[in-house]
């Protein structure tokens, strides 16, 4: 895959792989068997014909009518590679032209997803700076045409217009979580057990007391809500690596469906340090992510998964990683501003572990009893400031304080803190924002 088109590539462009049809009908075909087995447990069912044969039916229509839509959109579709931008052109009735220049590219990523994957395809994922719109995927490459492409990309995108798209990456792995320990934080987890136990609880009595068709009203919440959990923290983090390179981190994971996915430095607009009651007790640590740009074009799904930084770790690696992206940060040691005994109306338990500080590099904003949550914001990231206080504050004499990021897992807030200390604070951080800019 060269990465520079000639003069009349430039005009026809080069076109994905050919098996792109093929992958496209076999999910529109899973798309139909999904379909077929929720209308049969919903009890519509499809008429008088057989289970078998229904199925049968929706697999090869979904195979024949998805190879034939994948097909026309595969012989649209072309991408060009040129000295300014990438551009893809698509549509069979409509054409479009996606232009993407380099430097607005924030990152490139690639998705296996499973289907593709047992055809040794991947999806290109293109992240650009804004909002609404501002990923565009091209499916589907070979996988080392991807990994290619993606180099190119990220190098054009730092102003490396000759780079080398055969030569070699070089990364280096700071950590591997295996598999036996993503499945212990997830089964040591609150939220897990209360599925789990509540799924078993409501089975048991739908068997004892005979009320089947009752109970499975709470059956099947409580059972989508763990299989949920498992997917998110089991499946898409299966076999998480996470190395380093020239301009960011790498994180490679997911058992069925494969990501490899990168996050820049200059990307990063926030850190939260998530521990859970049990975890505690071992010292452990989830590392979660804002990136800019991720959370306005991603799905809420995917979202939640392209955020997670480390699933698990203990207390030194997460502090190493942490040090790692926001250099020279103490947000252990900050000077904190705890919440005043008053405010224990607002949160009887957890008020005890609400505190807010600052350092010379970063916001901290600690909360939680149950899960404890530590958001870091450096301060040249700081969007902007909000002092609030509604009418119980006000009489109590309290304000919450934001700092405000880009959407995602860092909330770094100080509730409910004495109105005059919110206000110094808050005073304090724009000065500390407007000085680290500059």
């Amino acid at each position: 895959m060269a990465p520079d088109s000639d003069s009349s590539s430039e005009v026809v462009g080069q076109r994905t792989h050919p098996l792109t049809a093929v992958v496209q009908g076999a999910r529109w075909a899973a798309a139909a068997s999904v379909g077929l087995v929720s209308s049969v447990f919903s009890g519509d069912g499809w008429g008088d014909l057989s289970p078998l044969l229904s199925l049968l039916i929706a697999l090869g229509g979904g195979l024949v009518l998805g190879m034939g839509v994948g097909f026309l959109s595969w012989l649209f579709t072309r991408y060009v590679i040129d000295g300014a931008e990438l551009r893809i052109n698509s549509g069979v009735i409509t054409k479009s032209s996606r232009r993407i220049p380099y430097e607005r590219i924030q990152s490139v990523d690639i998705a296996e997803p499973l289907i593709a994957r047992l055809f040794g395809l991947a999806e290109l994922r293109i992240e650009m700076a804004g909002g609404k719109d501002s990923r565009t995927a091209l499916h589907f490459l070979p996988l080392a045409g991807a990994g290619e492409l993606r180099r190119v990309l990220l190098a054009r995108s730092d102003g490396d217009q000759q780079a080398d798209s055969h030569a070699p990456e070089r990364r280096t792995v700071i950590a591997v979580v295996p598999p036996k320990r993503v499945i212990i934080g997830t089964v040591l987890s609150l939220d897990f057990a209360f599925a789990a136990l509540g799924s078993l609880g409501l089975l048991v009595g739908a068997i004892w007391f005979g009320q089947v068709i009752v109970l499975l009203g709470g059956i099947v919440p409580l059972g989508s809500w763990l299989v949920q959990i498992v997917g998110k923290r089991v499946l898409q983090q299966w076999d998480f690596t996470l190395s380093r390179g020239e301009g960011g981190l790498r994180i490679e994971r997911g058992l069925l469906s494969r990501t490899s996915q990168t996050i820049p430095f200059a990307r990063v607009q926030g850190i939260a340090v998530k521990e859970p009651y049990v975890w505690r007790r071992f010292g452990w640590q989830r590392l979660e992510v804002d990136i800019a740009g991720y959370a306005a074009s991603a799905g809420e799904t995917d979202t939640d998964s392209s955020s997670t930084l480390l699933p698990i770790a203990d207390g030194p690696l997460a502090a190493a990683i942490i040090a790692e992206l926001i250099p020279g940060s103490a947000f252990e040691s900050v000077s904190r501003t705890q919440a005043p005994r008053r405010s224990r109306l607002f949160a009887p338990i957890g008020w005890r572990y609400r505190w807010v500080g600052a350092d010379e590099r970063t916001f901290v904003a600690r909360e939680g009893w149950v899960e404890r949550t530590t958001d870091i914001v450096p301060h040249h990231k700081t969007q902007s400031v909000e002092l609030t206080q509604g009418p119980l504050q006000r009489r109590r004499r309290l304000a919450t304080i934001e700092v405000h990021t880009p959407q995602g897992p860092v909330d770094a807030d100080g509730r409910n803190l004495d109105e005059q200390d919110a206000r110094r604070i808050a005073l304090a951080q724009l000065q500390r924002a407007r000085t680290a800019r500059t």
